[in-house]
Order: C-alpha cells, then structure tokens, then sequence
C-alpha cells in the first residue's frame, strides 16, 4: 500500500445523491438457502423501480459467475466472497445507489465486518426467517438433498452453522408473510431512510 494513494474527485456521493433524488444505502438479506431472499430481493427492487429509486441488485449466484468465480465454499472462500460484494456495494454506494444483496451470509462477524466497510448510517439488515425444514420443502435446486447425502460439503444448516442475526434492522417470518408483506414492511423502514 506504500505506492497507492487515494485519488479524490470533484464529484462525490452528495453531488450523486443529489441528482438521484435519494440517499443510498445497502439492503443486505440475510438468511438460509431457500429462506426466500432473492424473491423478496426482486419484488423489492421492482417496487423501488416504480418510485424511481436508482437500485442495482447483487446476488451470490451471479457474483460466482464472474467476479467470484474463483472462489470455492471453504469458510474462508465464503469469507472473502462476502468481503468482495460488499466493497462492490460500497462502490454502489458511493454511486449514489441503493444496493440490494441477497446473501446467506451466515456469521454474525461477517455481518458485523459488512456494515463497518460500508459504515452504519448506510447499512439495513433484512434477516428472512425461514425454517430449516421449509426451506428444505422449498429446495428447487436439489441442494439440501444433496448436502445430506454429503455430496456437497459446508452447506449451511446441514454441515455448517448459520448464525442468527442479533439485532437486524428487520426481520421478515416468511411462514407468517408473504413476500409481498415482507416488501411492504421494508419499504416502510425506507421512507425514514431514502
């Protein structure tokens, strides 16, 4: 780091954010595979859209097609595809967006360590409480039968921990609301917020 300096532009966030008529932040889901995070994550954004909220969506699934790619589903891999996504977010961010991003995410650290790189005042945690067992029901890629019959190796919930949020911003119990609710709910959090 000794020969990289910090490069600082005449156009900043503020100047962004005033020409996007919002303020950005970053709306991370969190919860298990299945739970219902990437369907609330796109009804959401569709909503935002409509309001002409300036939103960019960022997904695991997609990020492990490219900027991810490389990375395997050790702790550490998982770790550090976190940690990527969430500077792209801060990126995002200082674009002036608001960031959706759909994620496992299943420490608490790991939680913690996302909103300090992106800062609080910018941070909304969204965790989508689902139970095993449902999100189980709900497999459509086949991959918690797959993580039971040990063919796939630190699956959260099965063979690796998934960490409860402590204090999220919201929390969503999709075995009591809909997705639509769910949007609802978050937007309401958001008009203080945007």
């Amino acid at each position: 780091m000794k020969n990289n300096k910090e490069q600082r532009y005449t156009i900043n966030r503020q100047h962004r954010t005033l020409i996007n008529k919002h303020k950005p932040c970053l709306i991370w889901f969190t919860g298990l595979s299945g739970s219902g995070k990437s369907t609330i994550a796109n009804l959401l954004e569709k909503e935002l859209h409509k309001q002409q909220i300036h939103t960019y969506t960022l997904d695991g699934d997609n990020l492990r097609r490219g900027l991810n790619k490389d990375l395997l589903f050790t702790k550490e891999d998982r770790v550090e595809n976190l940690r990527r996504t969430t500077e792209v977010a801060k990126l995002f961010i200082d674009a002036g967006l608001v960031v959706i991003a759909a994620f496992i995410s299943p420490y608490h650290k790991i939680r913690e360590d996302i909103k300090a790189i992106v800062g609080s005042d910018y941070y909304i945690e969204v965790f989508v409480n689902t139970p095993l067992e449902v999100c189980e029901q709900r497999d459509i890629k086949g991959l918690y039968k797959r993580a039971r019959a040990g063919e796939i190796k630190n699956f959260t919930g099965i063979s690796s921990p998934f960490e409860v949020p402590v204090d999220p911003t919201i929390e969503i119990e999709t075995v009591k609301e809909s997705p639509e609710e769910a949007v609802a709910k978050i937007l309401e959090v958001l008009k203080g917020r945007l």
